[in-house]
Protein backbone atom coordinates (compact mmCIF):
# COMPACT_ATOMS: atom_id res chain seq x y z
CA UNK A 1 0.00 0.00 0.00
CA UNK A 2 1.19 3.51 -0.83
CA UNK A 3 -1.03 6.53 -0.34
CA UNK A 4 -0.46 10.30 -0.37
CA UNK A 5 -2.95 11.90 2.02
CA UNK A 6 -4.14 15.40 2.83
CA UNK A 7 -2.83 15.61 6.42
CA UNK A 8 -5.66 17.73 7.86
CA UNK A 9 -8.37 15.47 6.41
CA UNK A 10 -6.50 12.37 7.59
CA UNK A 11 -6.13 13.74 11.11
CA UNK A 12 -9.82 14.61 11.28
CA UNK A 13 -10.77 11.10 10.13
CA UNK A 14 -8.43 9.48 12.67
CA UNK A 15 -9.80 11.66 15.48
CA UNK A 16 -13.34 10.54 14.63
CA UNK A 17 -12.63 6.85 14.06
CA UNK A 18 -10.53 6.65 17.24
CA UNK A 19 -13.78 6.98 19.18
CA UNK A 20 -14.46 3.32 18.34
CA UNK A 21 -11.02 2.09 19.40
CA UNK A 22 -10.97 -0.06 22.53
CA UNK A 23 -9.20 1.73 25.40
CA UNK A 24 -8.44 -1.56 27.15
CA UNK A 25 -8.61 -5.01 25.63
CA UNK A 26 -6.66 -8.27 25.76
CA UNK A 27 -6.88 -8.20 21.95
CA UNK A 28 -4.35 -5.61 20.71
CA UNK A 29 -6.05 -5.54 17.30
CA UNK A 30 -8.99 -3.71 18.93
CA UNK A 31 -6.60 -0.88 19.77
CA UNK A 32 -5.83 -0.40 16.09
CA UNK A 33 -7.17 1.40 13.05
CA UNK A 34 -7.45 -0.62 9.87
CA UNK A 35 -6.45 1.20 6.69
CA UNK A 36 -7.65 -0.04 3.30
CA UNK A 37 -6.51 1.84 0.18
CA UNK A 38 -8.40 1.25 -3.07
CA UNK A 39 -8.01 2.63 -6.57
CA UNK A 40 -10.53 2.39 -9.38
CA UNK A 41 -11.75 4.28 -12.40
CA UNK A 42 -13.91 6.37 -10.09
CA UNK A 43 -10.93 7.63 -8.08
CA UNK A 44 -8.96 6.79 -4.95
CA UNK A 45 -10.24 6.11 -1.44
CA UNK A 46 -8.71 5.35 1.93
CA UNK A 47 -11.02 3.52 4.31
CA UNK A 48 -10.37 3.77 8.06
CA UNK A 49 -12.06 1.32 10.45
CA UNK A 50 -12.02 0.70 14.20
CA UNK A 51 -14.04 -1.34 16.68
CA UNK A 52 -14.13 -2.13 20.39
CA UNK A 53 -16.33 -5.19 19.74
CA UNK A 54 -19.42 -3.22 20.81
CA UNK A 55 -19.31 -0.29 18.37
CA UNK A 56 -17.64 -0.27 14.95
CA UNK A 57 -16.99 2.70 12.69
CA UNK A 58 -15.84 2.85 9.09
CA UNK A 59 -14.95 6.15 7.35
CA UNK A 60 -14.10 6.71 3.70
CA UNK A 61 -11.54 9.43 2.94
CA UNK A 62 -11.39 10.72 -0.63
CA UNK A 63 -8.69 13.42 -0.21
CA UNK A 64 -6.02 10.87 -1.10
CA UNK A 65 -3.92 9.70 -4.03
CA UNK A 66 -3.62 5.91 -3.94
CA UNK A 67 -0.51 4.91 -5.79
CA UNK A 68 -0.69 1.29 -4.66
CA UNK A 69 -3.73 -0.44 -3.18
CA UNK A 70 -3.34 -2.39 0.03
CA UNK A 71 -4.19 -2.53 3.72
CA UNK A 72 -2.64 -2.21 7.16
CA UNK A 73 -3.62 -2.64 10.81
CA UNK A 74 -1.88 0.00 12.93
CA UNK A 75 -2.08 0.98 16.65
CA UNK A 76 -4.37 4.00 16.82
CA UNK A 77 -2.51 5.95 19.52
CA UNK A 78 0.81 6.14 17.67
CA UNK A 79 -0.85 6.76 14.32
CA UNK A 80 -2.83 9.67 15.75
CA UNK A 81 0.21 11.05 17.56
CA UNK A 82 2.37 11.07 14.44
CA UNK A 83 -0.27 12.65 12.19
CA UNK A 84 -0.85 15.31 14.87
CA UNK A 85 2.79 16.33 15.32
CA UNK A 86 3.45 16.61 11.58
CA UNK A 87 1.44 19.85 11.58
CA UNK A 88 3.78 21.67 9.19
CA UNK A 89 2.97 19.23 6.37
CA UNK A 90 0.15 19.62 3.87
CA UNK A 91 0.45 16.01 2.72
CA UNK A 92 1.88 12.80 4.18
CA UNK A 93 2.85 9.57 2.44
CA UNK A 94 1.73 6.29 4.01
CA UNK A 95 3.44 3.12 2.79
CA UNK A 96 3.36 -0.41 4.16
CA UNK A 97 6.45 -2.50 4.83
CA UNK A 98 5.13 -5.94 5.72
CA UNK A 99 2.85 -5.40 8.73
CA UNK A 100 4.52 -2.06 9.53
CA UNK A 101 3.52 1.36 8.24
CA UNK A 102 5.94 4.09 7.20
CA UNK A 103 4.76 7.70 7.40
CA UNK A 104 6.84 10.26 5.53
CA UNK A 105 6.80 14.04 5.53
CA UNK A 106 9.24 16.41 3.85
CA UNK A 107 11.85 16.08 6.61
CA UNK A 108 10.78 13.15 8.80
CA UNK A 109 10.07 9.42 8.60
CA UNK A 110 8.21 7.28 11.11
CA UNK A 111 7.72 3.52 11.17
CA UNK A 112 4.96 1.92 13.26
CA UNK A 113 4.84 -1.81 13.86
CA UNK A 114 1.38 -3.18 13.14
CA UNK A 115 -0.48 -6.48 12.87
CA UNK A 116 -1.70 -8.60 9.96
CA UNK A 117 -4.78 -6.80 8.57
CA UNK A 118 -6.66 -10.11 8.38
CA UNK A 119 -6.74 -10.22 12.21
CA UNK A 120 -9.12 -7.24 12.36
CA UNK A 121 -12.72 -8.29 13.14
CA UNK A 122 -15.06 -7.97 10.14
CA UNK A 123 -17.54 -5.07 10.23
CA UNK A 124 -21.05 -5.82 8.90
CA UNK A 125 -22.16 -3.97 5.78
CA UNK A 126 -25.43 -2.12 5.54
CA UNK A 127 -27.97 -4.79 4.52
CA UNK A 128 -28.58 -4.62 0.79
CA UNK A 129 -31.61 -6.84 1.25
CA UNK A 130 -34.19 -5.20 3.53
CA UNK A 131 -35.61 -8.62 4.41
CA UNK A 132 -32.45 -9.32 6.41
CA UNK A 133 -33.34 -6.58 8.91
CA UNK A 134 -36.30 -5.96 11.19
CA UNK A 135 -36.57 -2.44 9.77
CA UNK A 136 -34.81 -0.28 7.18
CA UNK A 137 -35.52 3.45 6.92
CA UNK A 138 -34.05 6.75 5.77
CA UNK A 139 -34.07 10.18 7.39
CA UNK A 140 -32.23 13.50 6.83
CA UNK A 141 -29.04 13.65 8.87
CA UNK A 142 -29.78 17.06 10.41
CA UNK A 143 -33.17 15.92 11.74
CA UNK A 144 -31.68 12.70 13.13
CA UNK A 145 -28.97 14.75 14.86
CA UNK A 146 -31.65 16.95 16.45
CA UNK A 147 -33.52 13.91 17.77
CA UNK A 148 -30.33 12.58 19.36
CA UNK A 149 -29.36 15.98 20.84
CA UNK A 150 -32.83 16.39 22.37
CA UNK A 151 -32.66 13.07 24.22
CA UNK A 152 -29.14 11.81 24.86
CA UNK A 153 -28.43 14.32 27.66
CA UNK A 154 -31.13 12.65 29.78
CA UNK A 155 -29.61 9.15 29.71
CA UNK A 156 -28.28 7.58 32.90
CA UNK A 157 -24.52 7.89 33.38
CA UNK A 158 -23.90 5.14 35.91
CA UNK A 159 -26.58 2.66 36.84
CA UNK A 160 -27.10 -1.07 37.16
CA UNK A 161 -30.22 -0.68 34.99
CA UNK A 162 -28.44 -0.98 31.66
CA UNK A 163 -31.60 -0.28 29.65
CA UNK A 164 -31.54 3.41 30.63
CA UNK A 165 -27.86 3.78 29.71
CA UNK A 166 -29.09 4.07 26.14
CA UNK A 167 -31.81 5.82 24.15
CA UNK A 168 -34.99 4.10 23.06
CA UNK A 169 -35.32 4.21 19.27
CA UNK A 170 -38.90 3.57 18.13
CA UNK A 171 -40.39 3.55 14.64
CA UNK A 172 -44.13 3.19 14.17
CA UNK A 173 -45.37 3.84 10.65
CA UNK A 174 -44.07 7.25 9.59
CA UNK A 175 -43.38 8.35 13.18
CA UNK A 176 -39.91 8.14 14.68
CA UNK A 177 -39.44 8.64 18.44
CA UNK A 178 -36.38 8.73 20.65
CA UNK A 179 -36.70 8.60 24.43
CA UNK A 180 -34.15 8.81 27.25
CA UNK A 181 -34.38 8.82 31.04
CA UNK A 182 -32.14 8.59 34.09
CA UNK A 183 -34.98 8.00 36.53
CA UNK A 184 -35.26 11.67 37.56
CA UNK A 185 -36.13 13.15 34.16
CA UNK A 186 -37.29 11.96 30.77
CA UNK A 187 -36.82 13.48 27.32
CA UNK A 188 -38.90 12.50 24.29
CA UNK A 189 -38.37 13.81 20.75
CA UNK A 190 -40.43 13.01 17.65
CA UNK A 191 -40.12 13.40 13.89
CA UNK A 192 -41.89 12.18 10.77
CA UNK A 193 -39.77 9.85 8.71
CA UNK A 194 -39.01 11.13 5.22
CA UNK A 195 -40.34 8.60 2.77
CA UNK A 196 -41.50 6.32 5.56
CA UNK A 197 -44.37 3.92 5.00
CA UNK A 198 -47.56 4.87 6.83
CA UNK A 199 -48.33 1.25 7.68
CA UNK A 200 -44.77 0.11 8.37
CA UNK A 201 -44.47 -2.45 11.15
CA UNK A 202 -43.60 -0.99 14.56
CA UNK A 203 -40.09 -1.70 15.79
CA UNK A 204 -38.06 -0.49 18.75
CA UNK A 205 -34.62 -1.00 20.25
CA UNK A 206 -32.25 0.62 22.76
CA UNK A 207 -29.14 2.21 21.23
CA UNK A 208 -26.11 2.76 23.54
CA UNK A 209 -25.19 6.34 24.41
CA UNK A 210 -21.60 5.87 23.24
CA UNK A 211 -22.72 4.94 19.73
CA UNK A 212 -25.15 7.87 19.55
CA UNK A 213 -22.49 10.35 20.67
CA UNK A 214 -20.27 9.08 17.87
CA UNK A 215 -23.14 9.23 15.39
CA UNK A 216 -23.93 12.80 16.45
CA UNK A 217 -20.37 13.79 15.60
CA UNK A 218 -20.71 12.20 12.16
CA UNK A 219 -24.09 13.66 11.27
CA UNK A 220 -23.28 17.36 11.39
CA UNK A 221 -25.97 19.81 10.30
CA UNK A 222 -26.48 18.87 6.67
CA UNK A 223 -29.41 17.19 4.94
CA UNK A 224 -27.55 14.28 3.44
CA UNK A 225 -29.44 11.01 3.76
CA UNK A 226 -28.94 8.76 6.76
CA UNK A 227 -29.85 5.12 6.12
CA UNK A 228 -30.85 3.18 9.25
CA UNK A 229 -31.20 -0.59 9.64
CA UNK A 230 -32.32 -2.41 12.79
CA UNK A 231 -31.56 -6.12 13.18
CA UNK A 232 -32.17 -8.46 16.10
CA UNK A 233 -28.92 -7.44 17.82
CA UNK A 234 -27.53 -4.36 16.05
CA UNK A 235 -28.31 -0.93 14.65
CA UNK A 236 -26.49 0.10 11.46
CA UNK A 237 -26.23 3.68 10.20
CA UNK A 238 -24.92 4.55 6.72
CA UNK A 239 -24.27 8.21 5.91
CA UNK A 240 -23.52 10.15 2.78
CA UNK A 241 -25.32 8.46 -0.09
CA UNK A 242 -28.53 6.59 -0.69
CA UNK A 243 -26.46 3.51 -1.49
CA UNK A 244 -23.99 1.57 0.64
CA UNK A 245 -21.25 2.20 1.38
CA UNK A 246 -21.57 5.92 2.07
CA UNK A 247 -18.92 8.17 3.54
CA UNK A 248 -19.41 6.62 6.99
CA UNK A 249 -20.81 3.42 8.44
CA UNK A 250 -21.55 3.00 12.15
CA UNK A 251 -22.53 -0.37 13.61
CA UNK A 252 -23.50 -0.84 17.24
CA UNK A 253 -24.71 -3.69 19.40
CA UNK A 254 -28.06 -2.96 21.01
CA UNK A 255 -28.66 -2.68 24.75
CA UNK A 256 -30.37 -5.71 26.28
CA UNK A 257 -33.30 -5.15 28.61
CA UNK A 258 -36.71 -3.55 28.70
CA UNK A 259 -37.04 0.24 28.55
CA UNK A 260 -39.34 1.69 31.23
CA UNK A 261 -42.99 2.28 30.13
CA UNK A 262 -42.33 5.94 29.38
CA UNK A 263 -45.90 6.79 28.33
CA UNK A 264 -46.97 6.23 31.95
CA UNK A 265 -44.43 8.77 33.19
CA UNK A 266 -45.71 11.69 31.11
CA UNK A 267 -48.34 13.52 33.21
CA UNK A 268 -51.72 14.10 31.59
CA UNK A 269 -53.51 16.17 34.25
CA UNK A 270 -51.38 19.30 34.65
CA UNK A 271 -53.61 22.27 35.57
CA UNK A 272 -51.04 25.09 35.52
CA UNK A 273 -49.62 26.29 32.20
CA UNK A 274 -46.83 28.82 31.80
CA UNK A 275 -45.48 30.39 28.62
CA UNK A 276 -41.96 31.86 28.73
CA UNK A 277 -39.62 33.60 26.35
CA UNK A 278 -36.85 31.02 26.02
CA UNK A 279 -33.98 33.45 26.41
CA UNK A 280 -35.51 35.05 29.51
CA UNK A 281 -36.14 31.81 31.37
CA UNK A 282 -32.72 30.44 30.35
CA UNK A 283 -30.99 33.54 31.73
CA UNK A 284 -33.10 33.49 34.90
CA UNK A 285 -32.35 29.85 35.72
CA UNK A 286 -28.64 30.33 35.02
CA UNK A 287 -28.40 33.34 37.35
CA UNK A 288 -30.53 31.84 40.10
CA UNK A 289 -28.43 28.67 40.17
CA UNK A 290 -25.22 30.46 41.22
CA UNK A 291 -25.80 29.71 44.91
CA UNK A 292 -26.63 26.04 44.62
CA UNK A 293 -24.29 23.32 45.85
CA UNK A 294 -24.10 19.54 46.18
CA UNK A 295 -26.21 19.78 49.32
CA UNK A 296 -28.63 22.47 48.08
CA UNK A 297 -29.05 21.54 44.43
CA UNK A 298 -32.48 23.10 44.05
CA UNK A 299 -33.77 26.43 42.85
CA UNK A 300 -37.06 27.60 44.34
CA UNK A 301 -39.61 28.76 41.78
CA UNK A 302 -42.62 30.83 42.88
CA UNK A 303 -45.21 31.36 40.14
CA UNK A 304 -47.47 34.38 40.70
CA UNK A 305 -50.55 34.67 38.49
CA UNK A 306 -51.40 38.22 39.62
CA UNK A 307 -47.94 39.62 38.85
CA UNK A 308 -47.34 37.30 35.86
CA UNK A 309 -43.91 36.84 37.39
CA UNK A 310 -41.70 33.88 38.23
CA UNK A 311 -39.46 34.45 41.25
CA UNK A 312 -36.41 32.20 41.35
CA UNK A 313 -34.14 31.92 44.36
CA UNK A 314 -31.31 29.81 45.74
CA UNK A 315 -29.40 29.90 49.01
CA UNK A 316 -26.25 28.37 50.37
CA UNK A 317 -25.80 29.40 54.02
CA UNK A 318 -22.00 29.59 53.92
CA UNK A 319 -21.82 31.29 50.49
CA UNK A 320 -24.79 33.58 49.84
CA UNK A 321 -28.11 33.77 48.03
CA UNK A 322 -29.71 34.95 44.80
CA UNK A 323 -33.16 36.22 43.80
CA UNK A 324 -34.15 36.61 40.15
CA UNK A 325 -37.47 37.76 38.61
CA UNK A 326 -38.54 36.46 35.21
CA UNK A 327 -41.57 37.86 33.37
CA UNK A 328 -44.03 35.19 32.19
CA UNK A 329 -45.65 35.68 28.78
CA UNK A 330 -48.76 33.92 30.02
CA UNK A 331 -49.89 31.98 33.09
CA UNK A 332 -52.98 29.82 33.60
CA UNK A 333 -53.80 28.28 36.99
CA UNK A 334 -53.29 28.97 40.69
CA UNK A 335 -50.05 30.18 42.24
CA UNK A 336 -47.52 27.48 43.06
CA UNK A 337 -44.14 27.14 44.77
CA UNK A 338 -41.92 24.30 43.56
CA UNK A 339 -38.22 23.38 43.43
CA UNK A 340 -36.20 21.95 40.55
CA UNK A 341 -32.59 21.02 39.89
CA UNK A 342 -31.53 24.00 37.70
CA UNK A 343 -29.17 21.85 35.64
CA UNK A 344 -32.06 19.64 34.61
CA UNK A 345 -34.06 22.67 33.50
CA UNK A 346 -31.12 24.25 31.66
CA UNK A 347 -30.33 21.00 29.84
CA UNK A 348 -33.81 20.99 28.32
CA UNK A 349 -33.75 24.69 27.40
CA UNK A 350 -30.47 24.21 25.51
CA UNK A 351 -32.07 21.85 23.00
CA UNK A 352 -35.17 23.98 22.35
CA UNK A 353 -35.02 26.22 19.29
CA UNK A 354 -38.49 27.81 19.50
CA UNK A 355 -38.73 31.28 21.00
CA UNK A 356 -41.60 30.24 23.27
CA UNK A 357 -41.26 27.55 25.93
CA UNK A 358 -44.25 25.97 27.66
CA UNK A 359 -44.07 24.63 31.22
CA UNK A 360 -46.92 22.69 32.79
CA UNK A 361 -47.24 21.97 36.53
CA UNK A 362 -49.58 20.22 38.95
CA UNK A 363 -48.30 20.35 42.55
CA UNK A 364 -45.03 20.88 44.49
CA UNK A 365 -44.50 17.13 44.76
CA UNK A 366 -45.51 16.29 41.17
CA UNK A 367 -43.31 16.29 38.05
CA UNK A 368 -43.10 19.33 35.80
CA UNK A 369 -43.48 19.21 32.05
CA UNK A 370 -41.58 21.30 29.47
CA UNK A 371 -42.78 21.34 25.86
CA UNK A 372 -41.67 22.76 22.55
CA UNK A 373 -44.26 22.37 19.82
CA UNK A 374 -45.57 18.84 19.36
CA UNK A 375 -42.15 17.24 18.88
CA UNK A 376 -40.40 17.66 22.25
CA UNK A 377 -41.64 16.67 25.70
CA UNK A 378 -39.52 16.77 28.84
CA UNK A 379 -40.56 15.46 32.25
CA UNK A 380 -38.58 16.51 35.33
CA UNK A 381 -39.07 15.50 38.95
CA UNK A 382 -39.14 18.27 41.60
CA UNK A 383 -36.65 18.47 44.47
CA UNK A 384 -37.31 18.98 48.17
CA UNK A 385 -36.15 22.45 49.22
CA UNK A 386 -36.44 21.85 52.98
Amino acid sequence: MKVICDRAALLNAINVVSGAVASRSPRPQLGCVKLVATKSGGGSDLELSATDAEVALKLTLSQVDVQKAGEALIPADKLKQIISVEDAEQTLTLQTDGDALEIRGSDARFKIQGYPAAEFPPIPDFPSDASKAKAVMAHPAASLAELISRTIFATARETSRYAINGVLFKRDGKRLEMVATDGRRLALARASLSGGEKDAKAVQCIVPSKALNMLLRLLGENDEPAQIAITDSQAIFSLGTAASPGRALLVTNLVDGAFPPYEDVIPKDQDKRVVFDRERITSGVRRASIFTSEETRGVKMIFSKKEKMLKLSSRTPEAGDSDVDVQMSNYEGDDIEIGFNPTFISDALKVINDQEVIMELKAPNKPGLIKSGNDFVYVVMPVNLQ
